[in-house]
């Protein structure tokens, strides 16, 4: 196994331990439209078939699209009007996906 592989699988070890650890939720301030669109996605009834076998970036894609309605679902259960916003408190790991996605987003953007 090269260095690169050695450290993935090294991150992967410490995830499954933040996993297991009892994180916080982390607060979140969202602009109005920004929650809006999130809790469009949990509302959306997903009739898109998929292709088998799926190509990668596309189930990448989908795994995104589905974490985005998993946070629509918790602003929607947990989310709080503020003015222009709307506060609410996320698991740490769906601010991380998000995070992770931004990072990735030009990969993901047609």
């Amino acid at each position: 196994m090269d260095t690169r592989a050695t450290e993935a699988a090294t991150l992967a070890e410490l995830g499954e331990l933040l996993r297991k650890a009892d994180l916080p939720p982390v607060v979140v301030r969202l602009p109005t439209e920004l929650a809006r669109r999130a809790v469009e996605a949990w509302e959306r009834d997903d009739v898109v078939p998929l292709v088998d076998p799926e190509p990668l970036a596309d189930r990448c894609t989908r795994h995104l699209a589905g974490m985005l309605a998993l946070i629509g679902l918790t602003i929607k259960e947990r989310g709080r009007p503020e003015g222009d916003a709307v506060l609410v408190a996320l698991p740490v790991e769906f601010a991380g996906i998000a995070m992770d996605a931004a990072l990735d987003g030009a990969d993901v953007i047609d």
